[in-house]
């Protein structure tokens, strides 16, 4: 099956009530990873790659591993995402890669350090729009800064983070600004701020809407229904692998991450896409220490890699069935990049107009 559109999948999703897992990824293993779960799930994915995973793999590299991806599993239908594009630079590049789709995060300057305007957000933000649209691709804006309601505080991931401390207004998204924000930016999905952040440490307890802000979710998407609301930092760091991991020479500090019950419930309120890089980050070397510490001896990569992308997978099939992506892989015809374009120039897919090209 051919890759899919972002704007497509999310459509498909919106018109049956779930919600698609978007998994960061930097190497073979992880994508191989990812891929088995989709397959053992009959689930479409989203693989999404950081400007930071970019250069560590090499964009030549990645494009190839999601070319062997494709063949190896040419049932499912995947998505490639530009995750926290700083740039128009950074957009069109990951385009011209072969992404079907991209992140143009403008609530933070090129620096991605530095909170913008609305304004600012706004012009850069359309103009990713119209280009990408041009090709067929889709775009994901994001309107609020990314942080910690507790502290104020981002963290940053592969250079992605605000620095200093933002008060709660500039770290919550206001549904009337999100309104205006989609109307002239053109977007097909926006990325909401609620309190959730990037990294393991996420909040100090247990989450209560105090922290975690689902209520805007719900506002959001009773301004906007038909707008596609992505979730970002939404890991849910299971209690399990941290034990794992500190069990076998690790020392991560108590922390909590977003729980599933809570992601389900913003599905049911507008979330089509969710953002996980630190679960499979966590389960993979919660792996690798336990390999190291019980079996001193080994040292061939793959005893360590092996155990590691069966953990990985174990997570994905969570996720996927949880948020009742499972299912519906087989059930999506991917449209051709061509007749997106098509329909983009022809305003079948202005986000105003909902499910526009489900199938």
């Amino acid at each position: 099956m051919a890759r899919i559109t972002l704007r497509q999948l999310l459509d498909h999703a919106a018109e049956r009530g779930y919600g698609v897992p978007a998994f960061n990824i930097n190497n073979m293993e992880q994508g191989l990873a990812i891929l088995e779960a989709a397959r053992a799930t009959d689930s479409p994915v989203i693989l999404q790659v950081s400007r930071g995973a970019r250069t560590y793999a090499n964009d030549i590299m990645l494009a190839k591993i999601m070319e062997a991806l494709e063949l190896i599993y040419p049932e499912i239908p995947i998505c490639i995402h530009q995750d926290h594009g700083n740039s128009v630079s950074t957009c069109l590049s990951a385009i011209q890669h072969g992404f079907t789709s991209v992140m143009m995060d403008g609530s933070l300057a090129e620096d991605a350090k530095t909170p913008t305007s609305y304004a600012d957000n706004v012009a850069i933000t359309r103009e990713v729009a119209r280009l990408a649209h041009m090709v067929g691709a889709s775009i994901e804006g994001e309107l609020g800064c990314l942080g910690s309601l507790e502290t104020g505080a981002g963290d940053a991931e592969d250079g992605h983070g605000f620095e200093g401390r933002l008060d709660r207004s500039m770290l919550l998204t206001d549904p009337d600004e999100a309104e205006r924000f989609v109307e002239e930016t053109n977007v097909d999905a926006l990325a909401v701020a609620i309190g959730t952040s990037h990294g393991a440490y996420k909040f100090a307890r247990r989450p209560t809407s105090a922290v975690l802000a689902m209520d805007v979710i719900e506002k959001v998407h009773a301004r906007l229904p038909h707008t596609h609301i992505v979730m970002h930092g939404s890991s849910s760091v299971p209690e399990e692998w941290q034990e794992v991991f500190n069990a076998h020479g690790g020392d991560m500090k108590e922390t909590y991450g977003v729980p599933v019950d809570e992601i389900v419930r913003g599905i049911r309120h507008g979330v089509r896409k969710i953002n996980i890089d630190t679960d499979l980050r966590l389960a993979a070397v919660a792996e690798f220490r336990r390999i190291a510490a019980t079996q001193k001896s080994e040292f061939d990569p793959r005893k360590f890699l092996k155990p590691a992308m069966a953990a990985m997978t174990a997570v994905c099939r969570h996720r996927m069935e949880a948020f009742g992506t499972a299912g519906n892989a087989s059930r999506i015809k991917v449209m051709a990049i061509a007749e997106m374009a098509r329909r983009y120039a022809s305003g079948d897919l202005a986000p105003s107009h909902g499910i526009a090209c489900a199938a």
